[in-house]
């Protein structure tokens, strides 16, 4: 497969190149716009290939404000074709049939959409429109006239990235470096503390860690997992990142995924973690046979803040407020329970949970199973939630049904110790 690639690779990178020396010289007087107006309307693949290429190492020179002003030129100028979509609309008035419905649908389809697939065409282009994507959403607040246009590298990403196309690999110490690296750069969650600490996450008979790949970016992680076996579920992060207690793996009874982090900030709004989640389930159980419990053991990011805004107001009582207007940190039972209303009664304004992390696993099929209120003793576990940790649950035989009920209805699942949780006081 990566021989594959890499030969696909080469002869794209060769055509390219023979479509530079066939490209009519501009004498560097045709801006970035031009050049992808040339490019949408280009026939020929060789030029259109070099073309390409040239557009993204232009774009990669710029500096960032500049990059800015692109991005607002491409939204304005790359939109839809209005007059081809009228008569495309006339057409289908006249005449609906399902010929006219499919011209109607191409007319409207923005013309940054073709840009961006032109210009994956070039070599490297996939990891290279990734990146931009970063750039246009580091600019998005600032110009929401760019929505559209970050709506259309969304659009394609979606088919680009789906699960038919990822591969998940097993990342352990003979993992070429390239990418032992990266896991150490892109690790969001718990810092990673060297090569010492690395080797004992993907080496330990009791740790695993596993990444989903695209073969457009081989040595790119897109999003990974780590896993710890244990003989129970935990309630701190501190003993499994320290690698306290060690057991074999054959031993273990539960899979504790501790620490998900996604690798590539263009890539934001994608999902592939919840297969990533499921198909990392069925590896542990195929090798791990002894295995009965999948949960996480997750951070709580935005508690605190929460708890001390005025939004609290709505799910806390003036009592449980007033205990925290007092400033020390809250007592574990006060804690436990301010943590299970924040993640199960807490709305944000589309309607669902506040919390991310949340959001994510309820999505995913989880239920939230207790809560840990001294599980992670760092400056930022205190920072941002008093320490509070929580564990979701992974029932493999209820995963799609809560999955179904979050998704369709907003039903959040979770256990009874969560409920008697929310009734006190």
């Amino acid at each position: 497969m990566m021989r594959a690639t890499t030969i696909v690779s080469d002869l794209v990178s060769r055509v390219s190149d023979l479509g530079l020396a066939l490209m009519p010289q501009s004498g560097g007087r045709a801006t970035l716009i031009d050049r992808c107006n040339v490019l949408v309307s280009g026939k020929g693949e060789a030029t259109s290939l070099a073309l390409a290429r040239d557009i993204l190492d232009r774009y990669q020179a710029l500096e960032p404000q500049a990059r800015g002003g692109f991005f607002v030129a491409l939204a304005q100028r790359f939109g839809v074709d209005e007059d081809r979509m009228l008569e495309a609309a006339q057409a289908w008035t006249d005449d609906p049939s399902d010929t006219t419905a499919r011209a109607l649908h191409a007319a409207s389809e923005p013309r940054a959409q073709e840009l961006i697939r032109r210009l994956n065409r070039a070599p490297g282009g996939t990891q290279a429109l990734v990146a931009m994507r970063a750039d246009l959403l580091k600019i998005l607040r600032d110009h929401p006239e760019t929505a559209a246009l970050d709506g259309d590298f969304s659009h394609l990403f979606s088919s680009w990235f789906n699960r038919g196309f990822l591969t998940l690999r097993h990342i352990d110490w003979h993992t070429p470096a390239v990418v032992l690296e990266k896991i150490i750069a892109y690790e969001a969650v718990h810092e990673i503390q060297g090569w010492d600490d690395l080797r004992r996450r993907v080496g330990a008979p009791d740790r695993r860690l596993y990444a989903f790949f695209h073969p457009a970016l081989p040595d790119e992680p897109l999003i990974f997992v780590e896993v710890a076996l244990t003989a129970e579920i935990p309630r701190a992060i501190g003993p499994i990142l320290e690698g306290a207690n060690p057991m074999a793996g054959k031993e273990a009874r539960t899979a504790v995924f501790y620490s998900i982090s996604n690798c590539q900030p263009g890539l934001r709004g994608i999902s592939f973690g919840n297969f990533l989640i499921k198909t990392v389930v069925e590896e542990l159980r195929a090798e791990f046979r002894r295995l009965e419990t999948f949960v996480t053991l997750s951070p709580v990011p935005g508690l605190r803040a929460w708890a001390e805004s005025e939004a609290a107001a709505k799910v806390l009582s003036g009592e449980d407020r007033e205990a925290l207007a007092a400033g020390a940190p809250p007592p574990p039972e006060l804690l436990s329970r301010i943590t299970a209303k924040f993640l199960v009664q807490a709305r944000s304004p589309r309607g669902g949970p506040v919390d991310p992390v949340a959001r994510f696993h309820l999505g995913n099929g989880a239920r939230l199973e207790q809560v840990n209120p001294e599980g992670d003793a760092s400056p930022g576990g205190i920072e941002a939630s008093w320490g509070a940790m929580v564990n979701y649950l992974y029932d493999l035989d209820r995963i799609e049904r809560n999955h179904e009920a979050f998704a369709n209805e907003g039903t959040i699942a979770f256990s009874p110790a969560i409920q008697k949780l929310i009734k006190s006081k």
